[in-house]
């Protein structure tokens, strides 16, 4: 099975993902996580953001998760995948083995979260392309995720616990 984690920065994927990788592992399975800002700099591939470098770079991520399919029970991806397309070709790729988790945040609590400081450095014009908050640079938000988490709404505990309720339930 692979989880993959979709949402804009700040809304929790590595929280969760993380969360879910040490969940996962209590019961038993064997589970590898793919986090989107880790494999990019292990690229070291151009971090333009443009359009065309966001959907090569999660086709790559596509590529790297089917190349580790026989090696664990579980993939766990946390990639902020802003496009219908690469969601859809992860989705034709992987079929009923992926889980699609969206992780919805309003704009405000993001900007008050703001783990990294990207929002801070967008408000302040440094960075112009900041996915789902720049105006040039959107995010496609998902039209039947497999769960959908407003994470703004409930603790990282209850969300994870969402989770393991929904895909792992014979576990419980």
């Amino acid at each position: 099975m692979i989880i993959w984690f979709t949402g804009v920065s700040g809304s929790g994927k590595t929280t969760l993902s993380l969360a879910l990788l040490e969940a996962l592992r209590e019961r038993g399975y064997s589970v590898h996580r793919v986090d989107g800002d880790a494999f990019r700099e292990k690229e070291k591939r151009d971090n333009t953001f443009s359009r065309e470098e966001i959907i090569a770079n999660n086709l790559r991520i596509i590529e790297h998760v089917q190349s580790l399919l026989s090696d664990y029970d579980v993939i766990i991806v946390s990639v902020i995948s802003p496009f219908k397309e690469t969601r859809k070709k992860a989705r034709e790729v992987f079929g009923r083995n992926l889980k699609e988790i969206f992780l919805d945040c309003p704009a405000n609590v993001l900007v008050s979260r703001d783990p990294k400081g990207l929002y801070a450095k967008a408000l302040r014009g440094g960075i112009a392309n900041l996915i789902g908050f720049s105006p040039d640079s959107p995010y496609e938000p998902p039209e039947n995720p497999d769960l959908a988490i407003r994470t703004d709404l409930v603790s990282a505990q209850d969300a994870l616990q969402t989770i393991v309720d929904t895909f792992f339930q014979k576990d419980a």
